[in-house]
């Protein structure tokens, strides 16, 4: 039901922007289209979270009920990469998880020195 009525919400939406873009404005068809399209993308995004992540729900959970995951396969290759180098070398300690974007070396604390 969220997906029909986000659907119905964004077709209005556009029908409503593109009769005012056409019939108000004298836009030709297709640029008339090309804005409502535009207009309600933008509208949708900024005042329809609820809707739309009630959506995104539904797809997802007809079209991937059995995923595990929301994580892209570069990203699980990357886990999966840490993971045997942490296994392998217990006395390293990896901070990949920095905001700044970049990872850290470190030894844990109380680790001897190399």
């Amino acid at each position: 039901m969220a997906f029909i009525k986000y659907s119905l919400i964004r077709g209005v939406l556009f029908l409503a922007f593109f009769l005012i873009a056409y019939m108000a404005l004298n836009f030709t068809p297709l640029t008339a289209a090309l804005i409502a399209a535009l207009c309600a993308f933008v509208v949708s995004f900024f005042f329809l979270r609820k809707q739309r992540d009630g959506a995104t729900a539904i797809v997802a959970k007809t079209f991937a009920p059995n995923a595990t995951t929301s994580q892209s396969a570069g990203a699980m290759a990357d886990a999966d990469a840490e993971d045997a180098l942490i296994d392998e070398n217990p006395d390293i300690w990896i901070d990949a998880d920095r905001k700044s974007g970049t990872a850290t070396l470190d030894k844990p604390a109380g680790a001897e020195p190399a």
